[in-house]
């Protein structure tokens, strides 16, 4: 355990280091740490967080720099997280006001982007038995349909299906109704074993139109099993602590391309409360090891339904990066819930978290793993379906 003397110095050094990006000496550090010691006793103290692995010295200079246990002590032990200004929190809640979920992931990423200047990441994780509100068909030409899928959740999604035979508006409301009425409020599977029982009891082209309702919504939920947006990876390239070692940021651009170890880091985020913090070798993942991922698990109605997250060099200012992913899973959770219940958009505000020192229990915890998988599978019909 660090005295307070030598939590200070450490304090003193990595904000520095984050802010200005160089190795910090002794005498620097006298100045900034607000301590009244000797540069010969600082330089005891450094040689002490040293031995102890908590800073570092490049070889090309006699100053310091923190490791990952520096880092790591400085999150869990020595954070001070500052509130947003105003006019960010304002930028923050315009962009994600109520909106089709699929928009609002797309903005809570670019959102994180633009704030941080890293890359902004969001996961919404595999839905099970996604369960359809309702449906519509509407006639767009001679032979074209336009299917329009409601999820429970509220998202919605169109389809166009191409026949072989003319559907008058008549017959496309009737099939309407005789779904919604039938098989609303039901996950595809069910509706798709429903729809075999009941086969013989409907007329052949409500038949066609039933079928390649659930044919195109069975698409729809393998295409959106796993929601996973990245924006601003651009940004990485401008780090210096990154961009200097190229083979490594081509590995970090893999693992923004390859997804599923990245989709199975922010999934481990989401199974623990408040904001997770993964710094260096701590993710497992080998093209982390120079950066640091900021995460936090958003829901709706209380169930937790995804992961927004910031990715960038360990050298980021966590007490500006923090905030803006918590706000933002936060923001991103109440959009999400307005959106799925419509009536609730009057009279919600959004309040800023109040942050403390994580003392003595860090909030920043890891969490246990948990995947699930699901693949339905639906015989295609009489429709071609253009997505």
């Amino acid at each position: 355990m660090l005295d307070e003397r030598a939590r200070l110095l450490l304090k003193a050094l990595v904000e520095r280091y984050i802010a200005e990006g160089q190795p910090v000496g002794s005498r620097a550090l006298s100045k900034v740490s607000g301590l009244d010691l000797s540069p010969a006793t600082i330089r005891n103290v450094m040689a002490d967080l040293e031995e102890q692995g908590y800073i570092a010295s490049p070889h090309t200079s006699a100053g310091r720099v923190p490791t990952a246990r520096g880092y790591r002590f400085f999150v869990d032990s020595l954070l001070v997280v500052k509130p947003l200004e105003r006019g960010e929190l304002d930028e923050l809640e315009g962009q994600l006001r109520p909106a089709e979920p699929e928009r609002l992931i797309a903005h809570a990423s670019s959102l994180l982007s633009e704030l941080t200047h890293f890359a902004g990441v969001v996961v919404a994780p595999r839905r099970a038995r996604p369960i359809i509100r309702h449906i519509e068909f509407l006639s767009l030409s001679e032979k074209r349909v336009l299917l329009i899928i409601v999820t429970e959740d509220g998202e919605v999604q169109n389809r166009i299906l191409f026949s072989d035979r003319r559907f008058e508006q008549t017959d496309l409301v009737a099939a309407t109704n005789l779904f919604n009425e039938n098989f609303a409020g039901r996950t595809l599977e069910d509706i798709q074993a429903r729809l075999k029982e009941e086969v013989k009891q409907l007329r052949a082209d409500m038949i066609m139109l039933m079928t390649a309702a659930v044919e195109a919504g069975s698409e729809l939920m393998q295409d959106t099993t796993k929601q996973y947006v990245v924006s601003g990876e651009r940004h990485l390239l401008e780090v210096d602590d990154l961009s200097s070692n190229l083979d490594r940021l081509r590995e970090l651009f893999g693992l923004f391309d390859q997804r599923s170890s990245l989709i199975w880091l922010l999934d481990l985020a989401s199974r623990a409360e408040g904001v997770q913090i993964f710094i260096g070798q701590e993710s497992g993942l080998a093209p982390l090891d120079e950066c640091s991922v900021v995460a936090a698990p958003f829901d709706v109605e209380g169930q937790v339904v995804g992961t927004v997250g910031v990715i960038g060099p360990t050298r980021m200012a966590y007490s500006r990066v923090i905030p803006i992913v918590d706000i933002t899973a936060r923001l991103l959770s109440s959009a999400l819930a307005r959106t799925r219940s419509p009536g609730r958009q009057k009279g919600i505000k959004t309040a800023r978290p109040s942050w403390r020192r994580p003392n003595p229990s860090p909030p920043y915890t890891r969490a246990s793993i948990s995947t699930s998988t699901i693949s339905p599978s639906i015989s295609p019909y009489l429709f071609r379906v253009e997505k």
